[in-house]
């Protein structure tokens, strides 16, 4: 349908029924290529306001892999939409997704009064700037945005200050923005958000509603909660770090308005109950609540379902719904506490209002450490950490991130347990220096069927072959590998064993974390690199 033209098909003896079928079956931009040199009756149909509300030019941009996209527009198409498309509809365009090539061109076709709903995908940080900043059409169109995705590329730093200039500029431009999700739209970015980089810590915007942000540290969530986002109702937050902030960290007011919070916390902390937990009881009014908590205790016990109501739940009258994900690790070296069984954990879960709630403990023999991990079912997070030899199984559709660490080898039914409990896993990191006990593999082959990037940085060769050889595993979307070189060297006899065994082929990206010289037949290996 991309090359369609007038002499393809006589489309003038189809009935409007069935041009309706034809075009809800395209996405688009394939609509647009079609439209380039169609006949009357299906251009006048395909550019009719009921078709054309959501446009989304990023379908002309190929994804070489998680960490990046490429360009692979096809300019003459692009250049007779511009020319020849844009400015017919667009008085009829609601929704618009830009990616950074085109958006000059889009922004010079025309006008758009109707738009409201605008997304910027995978642009370069300085190039946004620079567009927010001296790009009139674009600081002028961003004054009717009510609802904004913003996605930057970035590989070298965790906290940018350009990102949180462009956060700045977006508050004081969209003077009519309710939602607003900041660089948290792919699973692979880290870009984060810093409040210390803002040049004022005044009042910020008084129409935001529901934000989305990835952020440095506790710290910056607790200025965004701090006044300057006065109507906000909604907020997603993911939390880097939480540390002791030593300085004063703003207002300690109720959070009235505050009805929905999520809150991530990426990397283990020791500061819950100091200031995590002082935070959720200023929510008095939440109706949903969302956690994702990694804790460190220290001369304690696991956090359970008696602690979590008696700390904050019961404060939250208003609450409706609490799912949550708890992963505790304590370490009792000068303290004689008794820690809590995985019955007991479960025990305390019962009476006080929570919905079905699974768990597992991992103890050591000396039982002055130990893990306990809680969470909510149906589970309701994307990722899933610290995965170890105590998993109990489970149906996890929505989990497309998984971390898998442990002491003890992961042996092939965990990983055929896995592959079923996961269908839809996308990322996974293995972390375990540990050989495999039993090599002999089952003769069902395992396949994870939507993975796209694999982490066997910190992992056994053991594991690479399991997960590269296609004889153990079927990976159809792998575009990104992380593995030792070593690992490779040895698992391919350095590339001299037959190509045809692994799992390379679809590979777009690889990373073997040291530099090394490409044997002559690397490229039968990976003939995408």
């Amino acid at each position: 349908m991309n090359n369609l033209n007038s002499d393809d098909i006589n489309i003038l003896d189809l009935p409007d029924e069935i041009l309706f079928m034809i075009f809800k079956k395209l996405n688009s931009t394939d609509v647009l290529h079609s439209l380039v040199d169609i006949n009357k009756q299906f251009r006048r149909l395909a550019l009719d306001s009921l078709y054309v509300r959501d446009l989304d030019m990023t379908d002309f941009v190929t994804i070489n892999s998680l960490y990046d996209q490429t360009s692979s527009i096809d300019t003459k198409i692009l250049s007779k939409i511009y020319e020849k498309i844009l400015p017919r509809i667009h008085h009829q365009v609601h929704k618009l997704t830009i990616e950074q090539y085109s958006m000059k061109n889009i922004l010079l076709a025309a006008i758009y009064p109707k738009l409201y709903y605008l997304s910027l995908i995978n642009f370069q940080e300085e190039i946004l700037y620079q567009y927010l900043t001296n790009d009139l059409i674009l600081r002028d169109l961003m004054k009717q945005i009510t609802h904004l995705n913003i996605d930057t590329k970035n590989k070298t730093e965790y906290c940018s200050v350009t990102v949180s200039k462009i956060f700045e500029i977006i508050l004081s431009l969209c003077k009519n923005l309710t939602s607003l999700n900041f660089c948290d739209m792919f699973p692979i970015r880290t870009n984060q958000t810093s409040m210390f980089y803002l040049s004022s810590k005044r009042h910020m915007s008084s129409t935001l509603i529901k934000l989305k942000i990835n952020v440095a540290s506790l710290v910056d969530c607790l200025y965004l909660l701090d006044g300057r986002l006065d109507s906000l109702t909604i907020l997603i937050i993911n939390v880097r770090q939480i540390f002791d902030p030593v300085i004063d960290i703003g207002s300690r007011k109720k959070l009235p308005k505050l009805k929905y919070f999520s809150f991530t916390a990426s990397t283990f902390t020791c500061y819950y109950d100091i200031l995590i937990v002082p935070l959720l009881c200023r929510m008095i009014n939440l109706e949903e609540l969302k956690l994702y908590l990694s804790l460190q205790r220290f001369n304690s016990t696991y956090i359970d379902g008696i602690q979590l109501y008696d700390q904050f739940l019961g404060c939250m009258t208003q609450l409706k719904r609490f799912i949550f994900w708890i992963n505790t690790k304590v370490f009792n070296e000068t303290a004689n506490v008794e820690l809590q069984s995985n019955k007991d954990i479960q025990h305390s879960f019962i009476g006080r209002g929570y919905e079905q709630v699974a768990s597992y403990v991992h103890t050591n023999s000396t039982n002055t450490r130990g893990q306990c991990i809680i969470y909510s079912l149906p589970y309701d997070f994307e990722n899933f950490v610290d995965l170890d030899n105590s998993f109990q199984g489970g149906v996890f559709y929505k989990v497309r991130q998984l971390t898998m660490s442990d002491r003890i080898s992961f042996e092939h039914q965990l990983f055929q347990r896995i592959s079923a409990d996961f269908p839809f896993l996308q990322i996974l990191y293995i972390s375990n220096s540990h050989p495999q006990n039993n090599k002999s593999y089952s003769s069902l082959l395992i396949t994870f069927p939507y993975l796209k990037f694999l982490d066997l940085q910190y992992a056994h060769v053991n594991y690479a072959e399991l997960f590269l050889l296609k004889n153990n595993v079927h990976l159809p979307r792998l575009l990104n590998l992380r593995v030792e070189y070593e690992s490779l060297a040895n698992l391919t006899n350095n590339f001299t064993n037959d190509a045809t065994y692994f799992n390379f082929h679809t590979l777009k990206s690889l990373d073997v974390c040291q530099s090394f010289v490409r044997p002559e037949n690397f490229h039968h290996y990976f003939p995408l690199l």
